[in-house]
């Protein structure tokens, strides 16, 4: 069962697609994300966003500053205060 997760700024929708799993760089430690996770709210590190499409896939890294990661019903939603790239 595929995660939903959207990467998210001020001023644009970055990124909207089905993953496997994404590793957020939370402010008390990196988290794990995959589907059907427990609703969940965290502030966000400066560091790399890792994207992983599938089980055993590389992940894809994304540089991201502050922000707030969410996970709900409808999967993970990053805030972020800026995506480099």
């Amino acid at each position: 069962m595929p995660l939903h997760f959207e990467l998210v700024t001020p001023a644009k929708l970055v990124r909207s697609e089905e993953v496997h799993m994404v590793v957020v760089p939370g402010t008390e430690g990196e988290f794990g994300v995959l589907a059907g996770h427990a609703p969940f709210m965290s502030t966000i590190a400066d560091g790399a966003l890792k994207v992983y499409k599938t089980e055993n896939g590389a992940p894809e890294e994304i540089r991201i500053t502050g922000g707030f990661a969410e996970v709900g019903d409808a999967g993970l939603t990053v805030l972020a205060e800026h995506v480099e790239g």
